[in-house]
């Protein structure tokens, strides 16, 4: 990878480091900027990632607007209201399936891009021993403020002690990191000799992704800066020491997904629209798992 000029201009492909990378799609910024992006995919191996977009100093511009939910916390418009009661379904599920997958009650836990803190605080709630790390200040404020966390930057990643932890999550997180392959080590060591990763990406394979090709909401240029299938986020963990030892489906998802893109589409009766979108990815992604429009991967060291 190479910085120029405030971009990131990717040569070569970070999981299998072919070179053979070729334009594929064309999106636009919906939150911020309304710029275009090209997705490159790599011939050898198909991964889809971002091409030229704006590097760790610049990045965070992308993020101020007070659309973007997950720093903001914002309530307004319907369908932010829906993502805010999905939110408390899936928080529930998310503790549950943890302490279904450790078989602990309490235990040490990294929540990676913790956002406005709203798992690091449910995790904390049900006794977890919690640490948190998130890049964006303002919603590290939100999760001091309304929850008394405190929420680290990134730089805080190289103080934690090696082989502690039993769960590192990242939810929609690793899409957003710029150097994927320094950040796996990092998880690697971190982990206890039976810890687990637990990664939630949004799935470019799945139905929803599908039927709105290049205006699909998930692709989120140029915030999401990689677009995983099912076989590359396998490999890559393979690459870094890593088992892929379960997938769990993201159904809810696609509803909110599709009601964002029916709106980004302009589209009138958008609510409408997206959750008929949303039903048949739903049913789609009961016989087919790979076909959720976001996945929840569980990784065990090697």
């Amino acid at each position: 990878m190479f910085i120029r000029m405030g971009k990131l201009t990717i040569k070569t492909c970070p999981i299998c480091e072919s070179e053979q990378l070729e334009p594929s799609l064309t999106c636009v910024d919906h939150f911020t900027t309304g710029e275009m992006f090209c997705i490159n995919v790599c011939r050898n191996c198909g991964f889809m990632l971002t091409q030229n977009a704006p590097d760790e100093e610049e990045i965070g511009h992308y993020y101020e607007t007070n659309d973007y939910v997950s720093h903001t916390d914002t309530r307004k418009g319907l369908i932010h209201r829906i993502y805010h009661l999905a939110r408390r379904f899936m928080l529930w599920r998310k503790s549950l399936l943890i302490e279904n997958l450790t078989h602990k009650k309490i235990g040490r836990i990294l929540d990676y891009g913790a956002g406005t803190g709203y798992f690091a605080n449910a995790m904390k709630q049900r006794g977890w021993d919690v640490r948190a790390i998130e890049p964006n200040r303002s919603a590290r404020e939100f999760a001091a403020a309304n929850f008394k966390i405190n929420i680290r930057s990134p730089k805080a990643i190289k103080t934690l002690r090696k082989g502690s932890y039993d769960v590192i999550t990242l939810w929609h997180v690793l899409e957003h990191i710029h150097d994927l392959n320094k950040i796996m080590e990092q998880f690697n060591s971190l982990l206890s000799e039976k810890g687990l990763l637990i990664i939630a990406v949004p799935n470019h394979t799945g139905y929803d992704a599908g039927h709105y090709g290049a205006l699909w909401a998930a692709y989120d240029v140029p915030r999401h800066l990689w677009h995983f299938s099912p076989s590359n986020i396998q490999q890559l963990g393979a690459k870094h020491g890593f088992i892929l030892a379960e997938r769990h489906t993201m159904p809810l998802d696609a509803f909110y997904v599709s009601m964002l893109t029916e709106k980004q589409m302009h589209h009138s009766l958008a609510f409408l629209r997206g959750l008929f979108v949303g039903l048949i990815a739903f049913f789609n992604t009961m016989a087919h798992k790979d076909k959720s429009s976001s996945l929840i991967y569980v990784f065990r060291k090697k």
